[in-house]
């Protein structure tokens, strides 16, 4: 079932029945072999059918068909956890497998989302911007940029010069025409942005700014409704990223995420580079050529190139 185009009125970003979507979706990407079934030849349909989920988990066959057209009882942990190890689903893919079957009140998640996860401590931001030779930023689930450093400023998007909404990095690789030549990797940066949404979509489907946010993206990005429409599920952690600076060409950055203790889906993302590659080198001339301006500020002068 495709998610559909949110429109302006809509207050919510789950469908009529949400943890079917996703179950149908996730038994799709199993094929027999993966969990050991005997072929059966020619199948109608991609993935694993539903009396073979139900019989991997355990369940009758009518139950999980009930589950998956919304008409069970709330499933126990016995069955989730069966039903991941079923679909060979990951941490991410299960934190979001509860979440829909455990979906919060409408009243209790609006008042929830209210503001909260854009608030930033003052100390946070003070240690964003201390990091010296590393691009860092903190963000939260909605990909809203709440703080960065002058290298992140650099490096990924001017953000003291943009709007307040438009610090939002969700936004700046879907609407953003230039965005692919500033993310070298911009397909899989791309997945995994809808991915981290689909994740806070789940914990929170009735944020107000979120619903907002992937309504703008559907009405803005047939891309984006296109990967919407798969259900990943993504959790930012830790992997390469692949930049592209006017000044510097390309350069490719591990990065590494750490929560935020006491905020709510605040994560600190770093950028770093091996020592002695040439990733470190740009960063250094980044660095040095911006380092009289003030956090943030002016990007350096296009025409300059690193030899």
């Amino acid at each position: 079932m495709a998610a559909p185009i949110l429109g302006p009125m809509a207050d919510t970003l789950m469908t009529a029945n949400s943890l079917g979507d996703y179950l149908r979706t996730r038994r799709a990407l199993v094929s027999p072999a993966d969990v050991g079934l005997p072929p059966t030849g020619r199948r109608r349909v991609p993935g694993l059918r539903r009396e073979e989920v139900a019989e991997l988990v355990g369940l009758s066959t009518d139950y999980y068909i009930r589950l998956e057209q919304g008409r069970a009882d709330r499933p126990s942990d016995e069955v989730l956890d069966s039903l991941g190890r079923a679909l060979r689903l990951g941490p991410a893919e299960r934190a979001h497998l509860y979440d829909l079957a455990r979906p919060p009140r409408r009243a209790v998640a609006r008042a929830a989302a209210t503001g909260r996860d854009a608030v930033l401590r003052p100390a946070l931001r003070q240690v964003v911007e201390a990091i010296p030779a590393n691009p860092a930023l903190i963000m939260n689930d909605r990909n809203d940029v709440l703080a960065w450093n002058r290298l992140a400023a650099v490096l990924i998007a001017d953000f003291p010069n943009l709007a307040p909404r438009e610090r939002n990095m969700a936004r700046r690789i879907f609407l953003d025409p230039d965005a692919p030549e500033v993310h070298l990797d911009w397909d899989e940066a791309a997945r995994t942005t809808v991915g981290i949404l689909r994740m806070a979509a789940g914990r929170r489907p009735h944020d107000p700014e979120l619903v907002r946010l992937v309504g703008e993206l559907s009405l803005g990005s047939a891309v984006f409704r296109k990967l919407w429409a798969g259900h990943h599920v993504h959790e930012k952690t830790h992997g390469l990223k692949h930049f592209r600076h006017p000044a510097v060409g390309d350069l490719t950055l591990d990065y590494q995420t750490f929560r935020a203790p006491g905020a709510a889906h605040h994560l600190l993302v770093i950028y770093t580079a091996p020592p002695g590659s040439p990733a470190e080198e740009a960063l250094a001339f980044l660095d040095s050529y911006t380092a009289a301006d003030s956090a943030g500020s002016a990007q350096p002068r296009r025409s300059t190139e690193l030899t």
